[in-house]
């Protein structure tokens, strides 16, 4: 078998990758009879050179690949037919802008297996991003916020940035006396509080959080769902009912957001859930809030201030309150300035691809490399397209996928 890493094609660019050098060469070494390869790539955090000496091959054409492995959603010219693929595609919820990718990989015959939905037996996800999204996601927040406020002494992550040097970075720097609410039980939150931990912030109490005293450091609240909506009739929440019938219930945000003075969303949420965060909300309730981390980066979802995803390049837009539109970056201190980048581990692509590449080298890696590509029930409940037909897992995406619906 020879498996190629390929360069990444989708804009903006994304520098992250399934393996590393080592993590390559160690597989190679482990599995003499098959090889790994990596497409030539000048935007990868690993150069091609650091490969080499790795001893990796690196080359141009992957054409001579069994399988293909890459991060975010491949151009589909670049797609080569009768091969199987790995990235994130983003077509399983019929999302519209990809639609023109599932069709190509129909056409050209391909077997499509989604990071996504690699889940182990309790249908926990054994290879995923989330937590890296965390910990960058209060990182660009919080530099956000000080430059809000005049302040540029968070610098912005090169493509070389590692979580070492953010953690130095945060440990000498005086960071603002404000309430920040993180909602979320997931990777992500965990991501989240750990930076907010790391920066020494303080762990707020519900009844401290509430409070009207001002805080004397940098202090935080994290709220769950169960915190953030309530029965409609009044009865007691209860998780399983809230995910089998989400409009039963209804926001429970604004006593939060009233406290509120920096905002980091990193819950999961249902469009047919409550939203937390009304358009007209902000002035409506004299909400403090001046800054939204939007790691989610659900568009116009539970928090309508984030009106469109950002890039690397430029993290930030503002949202006018009044008159409820998008105007530019730090514009006015009236606006909410909104962080809604929805690649954030890419800002610490070496060391998130390290991380990755090592839950995927036990889940798929080596799984593949062993001739059980066919047999792991990991790899085939993430297949949504098998030599281009959908699974019937995936079935559901067959009027979508010829545009009836």
């Amino acid at each position: 078998m020879i498996i190629g890493l390929i360069k990444e094609t989708k804009i903006p660019e994304d520098n992250r990758v399934a393996l590393s050098p080592t993590q390559v060469a160690k597989l190679n070494a482990e599995f003499p009879e098959s090889e790994i390869v990596v497409q030539s790539s000048e935007i990868r955090a690993f150069t091609d050179d650091e490969y080499r000496q790795a001893g990796v091959k690196v080359v141009d054409d992957l054409s001579d690949c069994d399988v293909l492995f890459g991060i975010k959603e491949a151009q589909i010219d670049s797609l080569i037919p009768n091969k199987h693929y790995f990235f994130f595609a983003h077509i399983a919820k019929k999302q519209e802008y990809n639609r023109p990718l599932l069709q190509a990989m129909l056409a050209k015959n391909l077997t499509f297996s989604d990071y996504e939905y690699l889940v182990d037996e309790n249908g926990e996800r054994v290879c995923a991003f989330g937590w890296w999204a965390g910990v960058v996601g209060v990182y660009y927040t919080l530099r956000g916020y000080m430059l809000k406020m005049g302040q540029n002494t968070l610098p912005k992550p090169e493509r070389t940035f590692t979580l070492a040097e953010m953690r130095a970075i945060l440990d000498t720097v005086q960071l603002p006396k404000v309430k920040v609410l993180i909602t979320g039980k997931g990777r992500v939150a965990q991501g989240a509080l750990y930076t907010m931990h790391e920066c020494g912030a303080q762990e707020l109490t519900l009844e401290e959080f509430l409070s009207d005293e001002p805080v004397e450091m940098l202090s935080f609240y994290r709220a769950c769902v169960n915190e953030l909506v309530k029965r409609k009739d009044g009865k007691a929440f209860d998780r399983k009912d809230f995910r089998n019938n989400p409009e039963a219930y209804e926001s429970d945000f604004i006593k939060y957001a009233k406290h509120t003075d920096i905002f980091i969303p990193c819950h999961f949420w249902d469009p047919h859930a409550p939203v937390y965060l009304e358009q007209e909300d902000f002035v409506k309730y004299h909400l403090p809030i001046k800054m939204i981390g939007d790691i989610t980066c659900d568009i116009c979802g539970s928090v309508k201030s984030t009106v469109r995803p950002a890039t690397h390049a430029e993290p930030y837009y503002d949202f006018n309150r009044v008159i409820c539109r998008e105007e530019a970056p730090f514009s006015s201190q009236d606006n909410i300035t909104v962080m809604a980048v929805d690649t954030c581990p890419n800002a610490l692509a070496l060391d998130a691809s390290e991380y990755f590449g090592d839950m995927l080298t036990e889940y798929v890696f080596r799984p593949l490399l062993r001739g059980e590509g066919d047999t792991s029930d990991i790899i085939r409940k993430a297949t949504i397209v098998h030599n281009g037909k959908l699974t019937e897992k995936f079935s559901y995406l067959e009027g979508f996928s010829k545009g009836e619906e």
